[in-house]
């Protein structure tokens, strides 16, 4: 008897043409990743029928769902169209900006161990979360939203394109600036892009008709040890700031710009004898100048 295994699980991916449909004779693309939870989940409907021996007599399924997450390992030119596609945008000489187009993908996720293949149409990515910390890779996390799930004992595309092969990025081959001065002291940043995505259902369908996006909205948190009053006086007195985090490897970089953040935060709890941090969560907000509330540029190496 065989058992499906993480060890044989492999994810792919297409841009649609036409939301939520597969175009014919796929070329997919591999997607590297460390886990993957895609899958369908359904609301239920269930009876209020009161009976004199107290059993419920009828559930029925309801509006279908796709949802889940990719985690991968951050590195060069691997990620290309996911990142455009969180960005809802697209890439214009290396430069990735926030906009407002939304393609959608087919995923399919291949259990190859036991010849089954999941094919989850209408994807969107609606979220990333960004995570560097020392002596660790970084990781990303893509948050996916779609329409509809099937199961074949088929694959679209037995063959999919591999995905570029770089090294994972570490958080040694990169650099973090504040307010325009390099900071040294950070033990930690988050960096979270969210398109609050919405499912569209109507009367007769039981998938959704498309998806809605909401506001643009990038926050995040940086964790620094404690060593003046800088920064908690940017918190204070609503000073507004910047922060540019650059990650490298050995294809290349991506440099992650924030021209204009807000912190909403200071935390500084003392938890022991060692050293006292200070954690200081963000908003950014849009910039006239960059015209963007966050700016993208991958630079082969």
């Amino acid at each position: 008897m065989t058992f499906a295994t993480g060890a044989r699980h492999g994810l792919s991916y297409i841009a649609e043409e036409t939301f939520g449909t597969t175009p014919s004779s796929p070329d997919m693309t591999a997607i590297r990743h460390t886990a993957c939870s895609l899958g369908l989940s359904k609301t239920t409907l269930e009876s209020a029928e009161i009976r004199s021996d107290r059993q419920i007599a009828h559930l029925l399924h309801g509006q279908k769902t796709v949802s889940g997450t990719i985690e991968t390992e951050l590195s060069y030119g691997a990620f290309d169209d996911l990142l455009a596609t969180v960005m809802q945008s697209s890439w214009s000489s290396d430069v990735l900006k926030a906009g407002a187009s939304q393609p959608s993908f087919t995923f399919e996720r291949a259990f190859a161990d036991i010849g089954q293949y999941q094919l989850l149409t209408g994807c969107v990515i609606d979220r990333l979360r960004l995570n560097v910390r020392p002596d660790r890779l970084i990781t990303g996390t893509f948050g996916v939203i779609g329409k509809s799930s099937a199961i074949s004992s088929s694959s679209v595309d037995g063959s999919p394109t591999a995905a570029a092969a770089n090294d994972p990025m570490d958080s040694f081959s990169g650099s973090l600036e504040e307010g325009g001065s390099s900071i040294g002291i950070v033990v930690g940043l988050d960096l979270n892009i969210d398109n609050a995505l919405e499912q569209a259902f109507v009367i007769g369908e039981d998938e959704a008709s498309s998806l809605l996006a909401g506001q643009s909205r990038i926050t995040g948190e940086i964790t620094t040890y404690f060593e003046d009053a800088a920064l908690l006086n940017k918190f204070a007195a609503r000073t507004e700031s910047s922060l540019i985090l650059t990650c490298s490897g050995d294809g290349g970089s991506l440099k992650f710009v924030l021209p204009r953040i807000v912190y909403t935060g200071a935390e500084n709890p003392t938890l022991g004898a060692g050293p006292i941090t200070l954690s200081l969560p963000f908003t950014a907000l849009y910039d006239s100048d960059e015209a963007t509330n966050l700016k993208i540029t991958r630079t082969a190496a």
